[in-house]
């Protein structure tokens, strides 16, 4: 009744092509989009953008980025971070170096600059697969945190080695504000996923999933592993350089190494295996719970430090939440494997048939 496809028949090939083919899909975007763009800059706090709203959208980013990889090549990769943070270091030389140069123009290169590396360091895929295969992208993380913090070309020769992003202007305009830069997000990472969700029903997205199932068939078929892997890590490392500039632009303020330590990379892959692999709703629905959780989980502590009177060290606070959030992470990972983005196609399908039972 509410999610039913009767009816909605295609009549060109337009229209066959659509990135939503599904009507409902289409409006339900269109909401999300529209309460997004309009009704939270309205009424939303301050802290809401800056605490939870960016960095929520810069995640999903980078999640979107590794399940380009993982989920739809799969390509096991714990170098995530360093990704993000050759797109942060680039961006800020290229503003640095580049006088006049547009913003936008930047992050694109910066992103260019993580694809580069990507592709370099994505030639042991073609030899080594699995955790073989992680390992080396787990050297990639230390490699490169280790360049970024030896060689002070990169951070403009800085004594401490933590310097501050430049303003961020289009323009003329220089997004300062919280909801500014949290509208500059938002449209980036709008446009990158519609684009990525395009992208993954090409013929490019189609070869990263035969890879992903069986390279041997897959190459028997005519697809490249060499040519397919290699995009691959290349699309999404620049997913990740755009997330690690947007990260230290709009979230940190300052583009430093320490800002992109191996605590992110398994980060944005616990938001991936969490939201569901092979899917761009799953990145974002992994990202929230990321993110959104330990927010949670601190004000029902706090709560309950209110209703009981006990109060607890901020030490014992904190590891008291790292063992809530793993438990719920394990817990979620027998109840759905597959992720959150199994649990809403379930949902969809059950409201095809609504109100009869399944």
């Amino acid at each position: 009744m509410f999610y039913r496809e009767a009816g909605q028949f295609k009549t060109s090939y337009v229209a066959d092509g659509q990135i939503f083919p599904i009507r409902q899909d289409r409006i339900g975007i269109a909401v999300v989009l529209l309460i997004a763009f309009v009704g939270v800059p309205l009424f939303a706090a301050p802290y809401l953008f800056s605490g939870i709203l960016i960095p929520f959208l810069i995640f999903a980013l980078a999640a979107l980025g590794l399940n380009i990889l993982t989920g739809y090549a799969g390509q096991l990769s714990l170098g995530t971070a360093a990704f993000m943070a050759v797109g942060a270091f680039a961006s800020y030389n290229f503003i640095l170096r580049i006088p006049g140069i547009p913003l936008l123009v930047a992050f694109a290169l910066a992103g260019l600059s993580a694809a580069a590396v990507g592709i370099i360091f994505g030639l042991p895929s073609l030899r080594v697969r699995g955790f073989y295969l992680a390992a080396s992208t787990l050297a990639t993380q230390f490699f490169i945190v280790w360049c970024l913090t030896k060689f002070g070309w990169f951070s403009n020769n800085s004594s401490s080695g933590i310097i501050t992003a430049q303003p961020m202007v289009i323009f003329g305009y220089t997004f300062a504000a919280p909801a500014a830069k949290y509208l500059l997000v938002l449209s980036v990472v709008s446009v990158m996923a519609l684009g990525a969700k395009n992208l993954v029903r090409s013929n490019t997205g189609r070869s990263w999933m035969a890879i992903r199932d069986m390279d041997v068939a897959a190459e028997v078929i005519g697809f490249s592993p060499m040519k397919t892997k290699l995009l691959a890590f290349a699309v999404s490392s620049f997913y990740c350089g755009v997330a690690g500039a947007l990260y230290a632009y709009a979230f940190l303020g300052t583009v430093e190494p320490e800002g992109f330590g191996l605590d992110i990379s398994f980060r944005v892959l616990f938001m991936i295996i969490i939201g569901g692999l092979g899917s761009i709703m799953g990145s974002f629905l992994g990202a929230g719970f990321v993110v959104l959780l330990p927010i949670g989980l601190n004000i029902v502590l706090g709560s309950v430090e209110g209703l009981t009177g006990f109060a607890m060290r901020e030490s014992t606070k904190s590891n008291l939440e790292q063992m809530i959030f793993g438990a719920l992470i394990i817990f979620f990972l027998i109840v759905e494997p597959h992720g959150l983005a199994r649990l809403w196609q379930i949902t969809k399908e059950k409201l095809r048939i609504w109100p009869f039972p399944h």
